[in-house]
């Protein structure tokens, strides 16, 4: 039962009826009125608890889209009840409208529809139902919450997929009608053809030369089904916000692009997330299965406040990868959680794998290092600057380590790691 605020108010003013009319036996009756009301309104209203809850709606949306979920209504006994419900979410998951009004007559179902438009990733749960039916006289309500359980997955943005196009046209050019002229380890003889001015000496085909009057060369193409393993660090280094996106997501918009771009290219693409231990794997997927793989992965993936184990996470690698791959490493140039966790560790990678590590820079470091309003920018821009300094230094020596690094601002890591792996596949360092 619930008592609304038209009994509120009469009550308020049965309260000045002794002040007025001081006569116990007026006052008697009012409140008798009153408690005939709020019985009589109580039977009247609609029996909420013959009603049933069903769902219908989006399961899946992307960060920044709108979801839209059903709220069906069904009424099992034997009056109209006429109902004011509220469909109780998290905050996170963005629903309108608060309530609606339903009118269900006896035997039959409304739907009630509510859009969501999440702020966060991850899995928004339903949490609860409230149903309220008030009388006639508006006196009293009946009202009861139950639970009506649905989830709605909220899939990362992936707001780097406009860069796609222009990527698989570069792949085109690489891999497909226009053939490159590459050398190293990881490539397929193509054709031959007349040597012109600039090619590599390297490519000359000497036995083929001596059948014509022309100096002639071979053309290669990077191969095929290379294999490519992204690793993305789940540990506290990821929780930190460049703006207003955390380190996390930007990582995984860069993975997301990357996978799309290399499973276009005929690589094999596998996906794990590590920190301490294996927070999400997709392996062995196919071609048309890796995208949806991968963003059903990642949905649900949150930083973990604890620091990385590299040690785990190279044996990790070491076991689940025998063969040469590609190791695309997603993580932050934090100086000192790399000097102590992950430098050491490098060479048993780079001696039989190619890496790659990408980094998300935060552009506000670079404001902060152009500063020079008043003395707390100077003091600003000198910690910047030094920071700026530790981590040229760190990928220095991670370079020299064999370690390929792309450290670039959250709006263009990922077009700038799928040029640098275009870049190894024209190479041929595949």
């Amino acid at each position: 039962m619930a008592l609304t605020g038209r009994l509120g108010l009469l009550a308020a003013l049965g309260a000045l009826v002794p002040i007025l009319l001081p006569s116990w036996w007026t006052l008697f009756g009012l409140w008798a009125v009153l408690v005939l009301g709020v019985a009589a309104d109580l039977a009247l209203a609609g029996n909420v608890r013959a009603l049933r809850l069903h769902r219908d709606g989006d399961t899946n949306v992307r960060l920044g889209e709108a979801a839209r979920v059903a709220l069906i209504v069904e009424n099992l006994g034997r009056r109209r009840v006429k109902a004011v419900v509220r469909d109780v979410w998290p905050p996170s998951a963005g629903v309108t409208p608060r309530t609606v009004t339903v009118d269900v007559p006896a035997g039959e179902r409304r739907r009630a529809d509510f859009t969501l438009v999440p702020v966060r990733r991850g899995d928004r749960r339903a949490v609860t139902v409230t149903i309220r039916s008030a009388g006639p006289l508006g006196l009293a309500a009946r009202q009861l919450s139950r639970p009506a359980p649905w989830t709605v997955r909220v899939l990362p943005a992936f707001p780097s997929r406009r860069h796609l196009p222009a990527k698989l046209s570069k792949l085109r050019q690489l891999t497909g009608q226009n053939v490159a002229l590459v050398r190293g380890q990881g490539t397929e003889f193509d054709s031959l053809r007349e040597y012109v001015d600039g090619d590599d000496v390297r490519s000359i085909d000497w036995r083929a030369t001596a059948r014509r009057a022309d100096v002639v060369v071979r053309t290669w193409r990077p191969e095929r089904d290379r294999r490519l393993l992204l690793v993305l660090d789940t540990g506290r280094t990821s929780a930190g916000r460049v703006g207003d996106i955390p380190r996390l997501d930007c990582s995984m918009d860069a993975a997301l692009l990357l996978g799309a771009l290399a499973s276009r290219a005929g690589d094999r693409v596998d996906l794990l997330a590590y920190d301490r231990r294996v927070r999400a794997r997709v392996e062995g997927a196919s071609r048309t299965d890796l995208l949806p793989a991968m963003v059903q992965a990642l949905a649900p993936l949150e930083p973990e406040l604890i620091e990385c184990d590299a040690a785990g996470m190279v044996s990790t690698l070491m076991a689940r990868v025998r063969q040469r791959c590609l190791i695309v490493l997603l993580t932050e140039l934090n100086t000192a959680a790399l000097e102590e966790g992950l430098l050491p560790l490098l060479p048993q990678l780079t001696a039989r794998h190619l890496v790659v590590l990408a980094a998300v820079g935060d552009p506000r470091v670079g404001e902060m290092a152009a500063a020079r309003g008043d003395l707390a920018a100077v003091y600003d821009a000198a910690a910047a600057e030094r920071a700026r300094a530790e981590r040229r230094r760190l990928t220095a020596e991670l370079r020299a380590h064999g370690v390929e690094v792309v450290d670039a601002p959250p709006d263009e890591i990922a077009p700038a790691l799928a040029d640098a792996y275009l870049a190894l596949k024209a190479a041929g360092r595949l």
